[in-house]
Protein backbone atom coordinates (compact mmCIF):
# COMPACT_ATOMS: atom_id res chain seq x y z
CA UNK A 1 0.00 0.00 0.00
CA UNK A 2 1.44 3.11 -1.09
CA UNK A 3 2.41 6.32 1.55
CA UNK A 4 0.42 9.30 1.40
CA UNK A 5 1.98 12.35 2.54
CA UNK A 6 -0.83 14.71 4.62
CA UNK A 7 -0.89 18.37 4.67
CA UNK A 8 -2.32 20.30 7.51
CA UNK A 9 -3.22 23.81 6.86
CA UNK A 10 -4.26 23.79 11.09
CA UNK A 11 -5.47 21.85 13.60
CA UNK A 12 -9.25 22.67 12.81
CA UNK A 13 -11.32 19.74 12.51
CA UNK A 14 -11.57 17.92 9.07
CA UNK A 15 -13.77 18.87 6.72
CA UNK A 16 -17.22 16.05 7.56
CA UNK A 17 -16.68 17.06 11.30
CA UNK A 18 -20.36 18.52 11.12
CA UNK A 19 -21.30 15.39 9.55
CA UNK A 20 -19.32 12.96 11.39
CA UNK A 21 -23.04 11.13 13.02
CA UNK A 22 -24.53 10.35 9.50
CA UNK A 23 -20.59 9.20 8.51
CA UNK A 24 -20.76 6.67 11.15
CA UNK A 25 -23.89 5.58 10.65
CA UNK A 26 -23.40 4.97 6.75
CA UNK A 27 -20.46 2.82 7.99
CA UNK A 28 -22.04 0.58 10.51
CA UNK A 29 -24.31 0.00 7.83
CA UNK A 30 -21.91 -0.83 5.23
CA UNK A 31 -20.13 -2.89 8.47
CA UNK A 32 -23.41 -4.88 8.65
CA UNK A 33 -23.31 -5.38 4.73
CA UNK A 34 -19.73 -6.80 5.07
CA UNK A 35 -20.80 -9.38 8.17
CA UNK A 36 -23.83 -10.52 5.74
CA UNK A 37 -21.07 -10.98 2.84
CA UNK A 38 -19.05 -13.44 5.38
CA UNK A 39 -22.49 -15.00 6.44
CA UNK A 40 -23.54 -15.90 2.55
CA UNK A 41 -19.78 -17.06 1.73
CA UNK A 42 -20.43 -19.00 5.55
CA UNK A 43 -23.64 -20.60 4.10
CA UNK A 44 -22.34 -21.56 0.70
CA UNK A 45 -24.58 -19.42 -1.30
CA UNK A 46 -24.60 -18.76 -4.70
CA UNK A 47 -21.86 -17.12 -6.27
CA UNK A 48 -24.39 -14.51 -8.07
CA UNK A 49 -25.60 -13.63 -5.07
CA UNK A 50 -22.36 -12.89 -3.13
CA UNK A 51 -21.36 -11.04 -6.06
CA UNK A 52 -24.41 -9.05 -6.13
CA UNK A 53 -23.86 -8.11 -2.25
CA UNK A 54 -20.29 -7.20 -3.14
CA UNK A 55 -21.46 -4.94 -5.60
CA UNK A 56 -23.71 -3.24 -3.29
CA UNK A 57 -21.49 -3.27 -0.90
CA UNK A 58 -18.69 -1.58 -2.86
CA UNK A 59 -21.28 1.15 -4.03
CA UNK A 60 -22.02 2.09 -0.56
CA UNK A 61 -18.39 2.18 0.24
CA UNK A 62 -17.92 4.69 -2.94
CA UNK A 63 -20.79 6.69 -1.74
CA UNK A 64 -18.87 7.23 1.79
CA UNK A 65 -16.01 7.90 -0.52
CA UNK A 66 -17.34 10.60 -2.22
CA UNK A 67 -19.33 12.33 0.34
CA UNK A 68 -16.06 12.57 2.28
CA UNK A 69 -14.22 13.86 -0.65
CA UNK A 70 -17.18 16.37 -1.06
CA UNK A 71 -16.43 18.17 1.97
CA UNK A 72 -12.41 17.22 2.06
CA UNK A 73 -13.26 19.83 -1.35
CA UNK A 74 -15.41 22.35 0.36
CA UNK A 75 -13.78 22.92 3.68
CA UNK A 76 -9.89 21.62 3.92
CA UNK A 77 -9.04 22.54 -0.03
CA UNK A 78 -11.11 25.74 0.01
CA UNK A 79 -9.49 26.93 3.07
CA UNK A 80 -5.85 26.07 1.83
CA UNK A 81 -6.75 28.15 -1.39
CA UNK A 82 -7.66 31.33 1.08
CA UNK A 83 -4.03 30.84 2.37
CA UNK A 84 -2.59 30.25 -1.19
CA UNK A 85 1.18 29.88 -1.55
CA UNK A 86 2.82 26.24 -1.28
CA UNK A 87 0.04 25.52 0.85
CA UNK A 88 -3.02 25.70 -1.47
CA UNK A 89 -0.60 24.19 -3.66
CA UNK A 90 0.21 21.05 -1.94
CA UNK A 91 -3.62 20.58 -0.91
CA UNK A 92 -4.49 20.13 -4.64
CA UNK A 93 -2.20 18.08 -5.24
CA UNK A 94 -3.42 15.92 -2.60
CA UNK A 95 -6.71 16.35 -3.48
CA UNK A 96 -5.90 14.80 -6.84
CA UNK A 97 -3.63 11.84 -5.45
CA UNK A 98 -6.99 10.86 -3.57
CA UNK A 99 -9.49 11.65 -6.78
CA UNK A 100 -6.95 9.14 -8.40
CA UNK A 101 -6.96 6.29 -6.17
CA UNK A 102 -10.89 6.34 -5.98
CA UNK A 103 -10.81 6.03 -9.56
CA UNK A 104 -8.78 3.39 -9.56
CA UNK A 105 -10.68 1.14 -7.24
Amino acid sequence: MEQVEQVEVDQAPPGYHDDKDAVLKRLRRIEGQVRGLQRLVQEDKYCIDVLTQVAATTKSLQAVAMQLLEKHLDHCVREAMVAGGEVARDKVTEASQAIERLLRT
